[in-house]
């Protein structure tokens, strides 16, 4: 709302990140509400967030509203800022992993992969590392994509009222976490991916687990499917909202579902297949929809793609019994022989007996790689992987030392944000909810 002040001594008016803002101490009340009745539209600022349900996390939106409509929508960031890519400067490089994988919490193996991909390009060993541990990074990180999904599904119906798909979802995703915690000992943010292979091999029984939890989410993946699926709730909620076609997507760099949803099957693992991709059999979903609806499809095959990309996955790892999971250079190679006890998990005996009483050079071996780590030959690097938001790929810059000198983050969440105005512009206040939901974006990654 703006008036003129020119005329009016108690007036003043100042420049700010919102637009001008009028400040009135005094003057003549009659004139003055003449002027503001005079006005043809009152419009409303407010903030939605940083802390609000809807949000996916500290995400600030600030909405200029016209009564229920969005005149107006404009995303404020840095609420969850950690510094994790200044972090990595100061850590090793086998220790930025630890770093890096608490960036998109939900997807912690794809922020791995790729920063490892990107560090076995500048050491030169990327043709090196190990078929097996190529194979359970493909099946980590199409598990993960199957519990990140479950996220956005739980979340996303909850925001708009839909109670019953949470409780599926999360079912679901506590199943892939337990495999998660099986064979890396961790949940989440498990730092199992390591430059140079996987940190430990899977166990003995792992695979034979896996199979029948794919056989067993393939059936429960209906639950959700059959609940919302034509749902007429849940389509007047999703359909033709957040609207975004193929333009607009290429315009604004948006990748992962929100570009397949508007009809163009761009998929890393297809187009510029990693770790092996191309030896898998599986189908790139796309639907034309350009809308929440289609993002919901879109992420709602690709979790049966998943399972079939799995399910190789578990017939490659019983050709592979007994085959390495770390490249054999011992200057680059983790030293580490991991496993589950009673308190936790660490080297095993049999590993540690090894260093500590049979070799000094083992020793000293040991306590250098850890403690220094290895030296990375100068030069930059990028490497991309697909995660369950899009493109996620790293610019890695070493300048010949043991610690990385650049790591940075093509984070898919941050470009996809910035969709958030050509899908909430125009529409109803109530849709915003919808819309961000769909974009589905994980603060953590956003604020690295």
């Amino acid at each position: 709302m703006s008036f003129d002040t020119s005329f009016d001594p108690y007036a003043s008016s100042r420049e700010t990140t919102e637009g001008r803002v009028y400040s009135v101490t005094g003057g003549d009340w009659d004139e003055l509400s003449t002027e503001i009745g005079a006005t043809k539209e009152e419009r409303v600022v407010v903030n939605m967030g940083p802390q609000h349900p809807s949000t996916h996390g500290v995400l600030r939106l600030i909405l200029e509203l016209e009564g229920e409509t969005v005149t107006e929508a404009r995303c404020g960031i840095g609420y969850l800022h950690t510094g994790i890519e200044k972090n990595t400067e100061y850590r090793t490089w086998t220790q930025g992993v630890t770093y890096v994988t608490r960036m998109d919490y939900l997807a912690p193996i794809f922020n791995e992969t790729a920063y490892c991909m990107s560090v076995e390009k500048l050491l030169g060993i990327t043709d090196q590392i190990p078929e097996r541990a190529q194979v359970i990074r493909v099946m980590m990180m199409e598990l993960n994509r199957i519990s990140s999904h479950m996220v956005c599904f739980g979340t996303g119906g909850l925001e708009l009222g839909a109670l019953t798909p949470i409780f599926f979802a999360f079912r679901d995703r506590e199943t892939v976490l337990d495999i998660f915690e099986e064979v890396s000992g961790l949940r989440m943010n498990m730092a199992y991916i390591r430059p140079g292979g996987v940190a430990q091999d899977v166990p003995a029984d792992a695979v034979s687990r896996i199979r029948e939890a794919c056989r067993d989410m393939r059936k429960s993946f209906k639950d959700n499917e059959t609940l919302l699926v034509g749902n007429s709730i849940w389509m007047k909620r999703t359909k033709d909202i957040g609207y975004l076609d193929l333009a607009g997507c290429m315009t604004l760099g948006v990748t992962g579902p929100i570009l397949r949803a508007a009809g163009m099957p761009w998929d890393l693992r297809k187009s510029q297949p990693y770790s092996g991709y191309e030896n898998y059999n599986f189908d790139v979903i796309t639907t034309d929809t350009s809308d929440a609806y289609g993002r919901f499809l879109v992420r709602l095959g690709e979790l049966e793609q998943s399972l079939r990309i799995i399910e190789q996955c578990c017939d490659f790892l019983d050709k592979l019994n007994g085959a390495p999971v770390m490249v054999a250079d011992k200057k680059i190679a983790w030293p580490a022989q991991l496993s589950v006890s009673a308190d936790g998990m660490g080297n095993s005996l049999s590993h540690i007996r090894e260093i500590m009483g049979e070799s000094m050079e083992a020793l000293i071996h040991h306590f250098k790689i850890v403690t220094e780590g290895f030296r990375v030959p100068a030069g930059q690097a990028y490497a991309a992987v697909e995660s369950p938001r899009g493109e996620t790929g790293v610019h890695t810059v070493s300048d010949g030392g043991t610690r990385p000198y650049r790591v940075h983050f093509r984070e898919p969440s941050f470009n996809n944000l910035q969709s958030t105005a050509a899908m909430c512009e125009g529409g109803m206040i109530a849709d915003v909810i919808s819309a961000v939901a769909s974009i589905d974006p994980v603060m953590g990654g956003v604020d690295r």
